[in-house]
């Protein structure tokens, strides 16, 4: 089967993607991360300047360029933002006022530095231009998941028949009250279209609420993944994740000062498919193979690794 896939690394082992790491930070952070068993992921970028995330995304090309272990482990790149809503608890921990409506030129441009490698791009359908931009996406060969939105069930069809095939940490990216039925967790649960991503970590799902809404996915459309950010693989302390400074306790819950809001997790995907095992009370195997091969076959990524890697 391969290692574990994870589709969404913001960073890992005490580094930032999101802040210019060195050659050396990032060879730090694919080391570490094969440790845990994490032989492939996307890194992901979150909400950003346009300028920046070019940067970004160029600096990872000359690091994969360098060194076969980055290449290797960082396969592709998964972008989360900013073409997001900025609502109060839609946005979660990014930042509202950087949000806009999609861009295809501006996704070129971005596509062009990555070298063809932006594999996922996370987005809110209800921004103007969505369609057009789902669409464009899809015929480029670019997965397209729903997250950080609030869309209708109008505009979830018209991005499903776009060509969005995945829902980003579903379960969260969402207000901590809202209507108990009309609500984006119950939308976006409810159509067999999209693949869910789940992060079993007990925090941002408590066991009892994985068990559910993995019970109401369709065999073949579930996905687990962590969201990690800098302090998975590091001890507790203080983090960044981009501009944001967190917290990290002995609890391991990421958080973000003055806010009910996590910044991603401190999860290794290694120990949540060991929880999503205990938890949902499937095998370690089923378990695991939802955290390797169903990711690499939903982004279109051989299902089992080359030998060697």
């Amino acid at each position: 089967m391969g290692g574990l896939f994870d589709l969404q690394i913001n960073g890992f082992a005490g580094v930032d993607f999101q802040s210019a790491p060195s050659l050396a930070a990032v060879r730090h952070a694919c080391e570490q991360l094969r440790k845990s068993a994490m032989k492939r992921v996307l890194a992901t970028f979150i909400t950003d300047v346009p300028d920046a995330l070019l940067g970004k995304l160029e600096a990872f090309e000359r690091f994969r360029a360098q060194e076969q272990c980055i290449a290797e482990t960082i396969v592709g790149y998964h972008l989360e933002g900013p073409y997001l809503s900025a609502e109060p608890g839609y946005k979660g921990a990014h930042p509202g006022e950087l949000m806009k409506d999609p861009d295809w030129s501006e996704f070129r441009r971005q596509q062009d530095a990555a070298n063809g490698n932006i594999r996922l791009v996370t987005l809110a359908p209800e921004r103007s231009g969505s369609d057009d931009f789902i669409s464009a996406a899809t015929k480029a060969g670019v997965r397209i998941s729903l997250g950080h939105t609030n869309a209708s069930e109008e505009q979830i069809d018209i991005a499903i028949r776009s060509g969005a095939t995945l829902c980003t940490h579903l379960g969260n990216g969402c207000p901590g009250e809202m209507h108990r039925h009309d609500n984006i967790i119950h939308r976006l649960l409810a159509r067999d279209e999209l693949t869910a991503c789940f992060i079993p970590d007990g925090i941002h799902l408590p066991p009892s609420v994985l068990r559910n809404l993995f019970r109401a996915k369709p065999a073949g459309k579930i996905i687990f993944t962590t969201d990690a950010m800098a302090a998975a693989g590091a001890p507790p302390g203080r983090y960044n994740i981009g501009r944001l400074e967190v917290e990290v306790g002995s609890d391991q819950v990421v958080r973000l000062p003055g806010s009910p809001y996590f910044a991603g997790s401190a999860l290794c995907l290694d120990r949540g498919v060991e929880n999503a095992a205990r938890w949902i009370g499937i095998s370690v195997e089923e378990a695991r193979r939802l955290a390797s091969s169903a990711p690499a076959q939903a982004l279109g990524f051989p299902t089992n690794q080359t030998p060697g890697l």
